[in-house]
């Protein structure tokens, strides 16, 4: 894609409108805006740990998963164990969560502290490699949406850069791309089973500090999730349990990731936009509410996420005014938009890519 195509995808899209970018003309300059910023959040104690916070939050979600467990095999009724898989895919998907800013170190003083609760909740409670997530997260922190630096654009099957041509697909990829659109939603309900094939095959070919733990957590968390469904209902009623509960997290887990950068400027591998810009302006938040600051984990807080990744959640509302009034002063775009309209974009994006495919 040349530069010429890349001004047009991000300034002809009807939803998102920014101003013209105002970029620092050295990169001594980007810098000093960054450091700039960064100063105004120490000041005001924005990235301090938030040990008191987390350990609130960890007993939390102990409880809820408490709940689900002891729900599950107490009551014998089919149909409610079911409604309890979909609510064990939010309590995971929260777990997740947590091991997500643990893996960021948001929380506590002490590293290892970070580092037994990823392996736990990530390992032991929801059968995902933490050693995987950190390598493969901080590829993306590293380079958000830009072509071949960032894993989490590289979507099997799909093509959300719009920078490879369609018509070279093979054919069965290009029945996918052509409606990627319609399948984005349950292509959703793959997520966790994605997570945990990764996991496997991260440990199988690739470095760990942690290897041999995590090969016994993830065996624990198998035994345990096998023998907990299958010791209290029928064989098929565990599947269609395991069905759900996988499809209903990864479905959570997706819907959360995917507003944060989909459908977002991509930028070419070579591009030499500045960290700030390059956090910026491939990020989309989503508004705030107490309710969606819950759902999202603080996720929806994506831009102030990106700039200050070890910045703990409980902070991000407070730091997300000064950063919208910060790029104000300097023409930063700044897009933010609400849940329904965030998947709309992602959606036209997807749609747009597979036009010429469907014109053929």
């Amino acid at each position: 894609m040349t530069a010429n195509r890349f001004t047009t995808m991000v300034l002809s899209r009807d939803d998102f409108k920014p101003s013209p970018v105002k970029r620092p003309t050295t990169p001594k300059e980007a810098g000093n805006e960054y450091a700039e910023l960064k100063n105004l959040m120490k000041q005001r104690g924005l990235l301090e740990k938030q040990p008191a916070y987390y350990t609130y939050r960890v007993a939390l979600l102990l409880g809820l998963l408490l709940i689900g467990i002891v729900f599950f095999l107490l009551v014998n009724v089919l149909w409610l164990q079911l409604l309890d898989a979909v609510y064990m895919a939010f309590v995971f998907a929260q777990v997740g969560l947590v091991s997500h800013e643990a893996g960021h170190r948001q929380m506590f003083a002490r590293s290892w502290k970070h580092d037994l609760l990823g392996l736990v909740g990530g390992n032991l409670l929801i059968g995902m490699s933490y050693g995987w997530w950190l390598d493969k997260h901080n590829k993306h922190h590293s380079h958000p949406n830009q072509v071949d630096m960032d894993p989490d654009i590289e979507i099997p099957f799909l093509e959300f850069t719009g920078m490879e041509d369609v018509q070279q697909m093979g054919m069965f990829r290009q029945f996918l791309v052509k409606h990627q659109a319609l399948l984005f939603f349950p292509a959703l309900m793959t997520v966790a089973g994605g997570l945990q094939y990764n996991s496997i095959e991260f440990l199988l070919h690739q470095k760990a500090r942690y290897k041999g733990l995590e090969w016994l957590l993830l065996a624990a968390h198998y035994v345990l999730y096998f023998a907990f469904v299958f010791s209290h209902v029928p064989f098929w009623a565990g599947i269609l349990f395991i069905v759900i509960h996988q499809a209903a997290t990864g479905f959570y887990l997706g819907s959360i990731f995917a507003p944060n950068h989909k459908g977002m400027p991509v930028l070419e591998k070579e591009s030499k936009v500045s960290f700030l810009q390059r956090q910026i302006m491939t990020s989309r938040n989503i508004h705030a509410h107490p309710l969606t600051d819950f759902v999202y984990g603080g996720l929806n807080y994506q831009i102030e996420h990106h700039l200050f990744p070890a910045m703990p959640r409980n902070k991000l509302k407070e730091a997300q005014g000064i950063v919208k009034a910060f790029c104000q002063e300097r023409s930063i775009p700044y897009h933010e938009t609400n849940v329904t309209q965030s998947f709309k974009e992602i959606l036209q994006h997807l749609h747009l890519i597979g036009a010429p495919l469907r014109r053929a």
